[in-house]
């Protein structure tokens, strides 16, 4: 179905699509997202790490923590990881893995305070990258002991490197979603719930290569930048414009009153992915919760609800890997107007 410029198609009806997330267990500490719930396929997801009693999504023991606590607010004794503070906004004040800190201090939109590297590693050239852009923005580089950063990280592969950094700035629903001359129309990613952390990574990462302008994250019940997302995500979420909202139902609303033509990712759906024709209209993609998918409210506000064809045994596939496809086909049907 092609949406009329200036307009929007009706929507359809559809089912919860399916999911599931590859585990994305931390070292240590409480997880960065709710656990998520088994998929239809008979698998399941897992957060970061089994939650303690009080945590929320996207909490974080100290040091990390997307969503989380600010590990820059107060420093700690000399030689111990910086303490956090309340926790507030998108998170993603820990940054671990090589590519997400020299894509951290690439893209300059935040300040980085300090940078943990092992001791141990062997010499390579985006460490030489990293060390050369700390010295440009005056970052301070401390080289510790494996076991120190390894008892730091959240991750299980730090690839033994740690950044410390103020938090994500957060865009608002409305720049997101605003028109600007000589800029392509927006072209936004909606989380309808997702909270394994690996999935979100691995989804932002392809998100920002297909083009997307923006990304929607609603502030419950849905993980946010924890250091296993910021690390799969491969230093997109420092590219990547985000604004939290308090209900995506509500903030779908929005959206289509501003011209966003809203499409939902939807197993039951009768369109396919692969029918989708439009030309350069605003437009919002929308995946559900590993397990239960788009919930009723959001499946009823969409203009249109889209499966993806299944051609083999296995009937699912992992919310990152569906939404990448659906971010790349939806970037190729628009290029093609």
């Amino acid at each position: 179905m092609t949406p009329p410029r200036g307009g929007r198609p009706s929507g359809g009806k559809g089912g919860a699509p399916k999911g599931g997330g590859p585990k994305g267990k931390g070292r240590s500490g409480p997880p960065s997202s709710n656990r998520g719930g088994p998929s239809r396929s008979g698998g399941s997801t897992e957060s970061d790490r089994a939650r303690k009693p009080g945590a929320g999504a996207g909490g974080g023991r100290r040091g990390g923590g997307g969503g989380g606590r600010n590990p820059l607010t107060q420093m700690g004794p000399q030689g111990k990881a910086p303490r956090a503070s309340a926790r507030t906004g998108l998170g993603g004040e820990q940054v671990e893995g090589r590519q997400a800190v020299r894509e951290l201090l690439l893209a300059n939109r935040r300040d980085t305070r300090e940078i943990w590297l092992a001791q141990d590693l062997d010499p390579a050239p985006v460490l030489d990258d990293i060390r050369e852009l700390a010295a440009e923005a005056r970052v301070v580089v401390k080289e510790v002991g494996r076991g120190k950063l390894d008892a730091a990280a959240r991750t299980d592969a730090p690839q033994g490197i740690i950044a410390f950094a103020k938090p994500l700035p957060e865009a608002e629903l409305e720049e997101l979603i605003a028109r600007r001359s000589g800029k392509p129309a927006p072209f936004l990613l909606c989380s309808d719930g997702i909270t394994d952390p690996g999935n979100l990574g691995a989804l932002l990462r392809s998100a920002e290569c297909a083009g997307v302008t923006g990304v929607v994250l609603p502030q419950h019940r849905a993980v946010h930048i924890t250091p296993t997302v910021a690390k799969a995500a491969a230093g997109a979420v420092e590219h990547l414009p985000m604004a939290t909202v308090g209900g995506m139902p509500t903030a779908i609303k929005t959206m289509k009153d501003a011209g966003i033509w809203v499409v939902g990712l939807d197993e039951r759906a009768d369109k396919t992915l692969w029918d989708l024709t439009m030309d350069d209209a605003p437009v919002a993609l929308v995946l559900g919760a590993e397990g239960p998918g788009l919930s009723r409210l959001v499946r009823e506000r969409c203009d249109e609800l889209v499966s993806i064809p299944m051609r083999g045994r296995v009937a699912s596939l992992n919310v990152g890997t569906a939404g990448s496809l659906a971010c790349f086909e939806i970037a190729r049907a628009r290029r093609q107007r």
